[in-house]
């Protein structure tokens, strides 16, 4: 069976492929099936926005499509980040070092027992009957004070997010602690069981 993930994300696609690698599923990516659209990502909820991309690429490809949306929620920045983390304070086209650069800097005058935050991942399922099916995952943790493992490309948050009980980083992770823990490890793997009855 293909699955499309629809997206352009390298990071994200590679954390997928880790939690669903074990089942008898060939991800395709955006970029290896060849498609260059984007989709507005214009919903007020993850789960609106992760059924909006699965809708969309699963009507241009027939393809069973999976569509995902992820975002942080800073307890200090009460109403922004969250659906529009990647966009926030005009941030859509910066590089991941400027975003994060600029998101620490926001950060810097915040005392330790303040950087409380969470982490929220929705995922939507489009198979070939048409059928939707949804899967979520949120963990909570801590905004480091600076970043504490190198950038990883797409995803430069995990660089300064330890969740609760970690001693590291999301990014100084082994693939296997992290996929335990995350968001999104969450969110997938609730997806592979619901898959690996259906395949």
């Amino acid at each position: 069976m293909k699955l499309l993930v629809a997206t352009k994300n390298e990071g994200k696609f590679r954390e997928i492929g880790e939690v669903l690698g074990a089942l008898p599923v060939e991800l395709v990516s955006l970029k290896m099936a060849g498609i260059d659209d984007d989709v507005e990502e214009t919903a007020a909820t993850h789960e609106e926005n992760a059924l909006l991309k699965a809708r969309y690429f699963y009507e241009k490809t027939g393809l069973p499509t999976l569509g995902e949306d992820s975002g942080i929620y800073v307890d200090v920045f009460p109403g922004q980040l969250g659906v529009y983390t990647r966009r926030w304070e005009g941030l859509a086209q910066a590089s991941d070092e400027e975003w994060i650069r600029y998101f620490l800097e926001k950060m810097e005058e915040v005392p330790g027992d303040r950087r409380g935050a969470r982490f929220v991942c929705h995922a939507a399922l489009i198979l070939p009957d048409g059928s939707q099916h949804h899967f979520s995952g949120e963990t909570r943790g801590v905004i480091t004070h600076q970043l504490e493992a190198p950038l990883i490309p797409g995803i430069p948050l995990s660089s300064c997010f330890k969740h609760e009980g970690a001693e590291a980083v999301y990014a100084a992770l082994t693939p296997t602690e992290k996929n335990q823990a995350s968001h999104r490890g969450k969110a997938m793997r609730a997806l592979a069981e619901f898959l690996a009855e259906r395949i």
